[in-house]
């Protein structure tokens, strides 16, 4: 779809051509696998061009000075180029080609770095590129901190995290209810609490502010234990450890933080874009500070 919408389409792996073949076969699922039968390309018409045993993250450097081979599919033997064109073998007179019956035309490479990359596939700025990768350090930090490529993170958890999210969501609200109750009642206990230590009060006001104060203490050690038991309940609905998969407590882990600086969308699989439009733009969500957040959530 991709494809067919215009744009360019690339796979760049750590892994070599005849594993990687492998695995591209198993995963389009084009054919039955078994021990007798062999791979064939049909794969290879959902790219433009492919790279194989890139090296990432070192691949993503423009000091990066590692030659380009070009592979022939159907024997695995590396011709020499000249930045992705080919050069002539000994004894020939002409570029040697792949020849195959694709009907769209896909060239297979070994090596080489991004600057290789960028010329054949023609781009202009780092901008034109969506790359999709699930290794937040070796695909995402590296080609958007160092290139300004647009970066996608595959995230497989993700779709029971949202699940489970979705299942949870009563608990959740009842929880965000019991910290607001919570907060209320601290913030009359500690009121009461200065005006017994330093307002000048009769006995009888006193007796009176330290009973209410005792109510208020009872009722804030219940909100803390069902609260606390609910916190469990919800914890160990997703991992019995770790809980959610972007949380440290209330806050986000060190993960999340990275996902939201160096990932420009998250996704839990890669063929979430044919949900989709090619053409479709995608927009950023509004951040709310602490002021702001209560009020646009009413």
């Amino acid at each position: 779809m991709l494809r067919d919408s215009g744009r360019a389409t690339f796979l760049v792996t750590n892994s070599l051509w005849d594993y990687t073949n492998v695995v591209m076969n198993f995963l389009c699922e084009k054919r039955t696998m078994n021990g007798s039968s062999q791979c064939n390309y049909d794969w290879l018409e959902n790219f433009n061009v492919v790279v194989t045993g890139s090296a990432k993250p070192g691949f993503f450097h423009g000091e990066n000075r590692s030659t380009l081979f070009e592979v022939e599919p159907e024997s695995g033997m590396l011709l020499n180029t000249d930045n992705g064109s080919p050069i002539p073998q000994m004894g020939s007179t002409s570029p040697r080609l792949p020849s195959n019956g694709m009907k769209k035309a896909c060239r297979v490479f070994q090596g080489g770095s991004v600057g290789h990359l960028h010329k054949l596939l023609s781009v202009e700025a780092s901008s034109q590129v969506l790359y999709v990768g699930d290794h937040i350090y070796g695909d995402i930090l590296r080609s958007k901190k160092v290139l300004g490529w647009r970066t996608m993170l595959v995230v497989p958890e993700l779709e029971r995290e949202v699940e489970l999210l979705w299942k949870s969501r009563d608990i959740r609200k009842e929880l965000q209810l019991l910290r607001k109750q919570r907060d209320l009642i601290e913030d009359q206990i500690h009121h009461l609490e200065w005006s017994l230590k330093f307002e000048g009060l009769d006995d009888d006001k006193k007796l009176k502010l330290s009973s209410e104060l005792n109510d208020l203490e009872l009722q804030r050690d219940n909100v803390r234990l069902s609260h606390r038991e609910g916190q469990r309940e919800c914890h160990q609905k997703f991992h019995k450890v770790w809980g959610q998969l972007m949380k440290t407590g209330y806050q986000n882990s060190r993960f999340a933080h990275q996902v939201e600086r160096f990932a420009c969308l998250y996704t839990s699989q890669v063929t979430n874009l044919s949900l989709y439009s090619p053409d479709k733009y995608y927009r950023p969500g509004e951040d709310y500070m602490s002021h702001e957040s209560d009020i646009v959530t009413l």
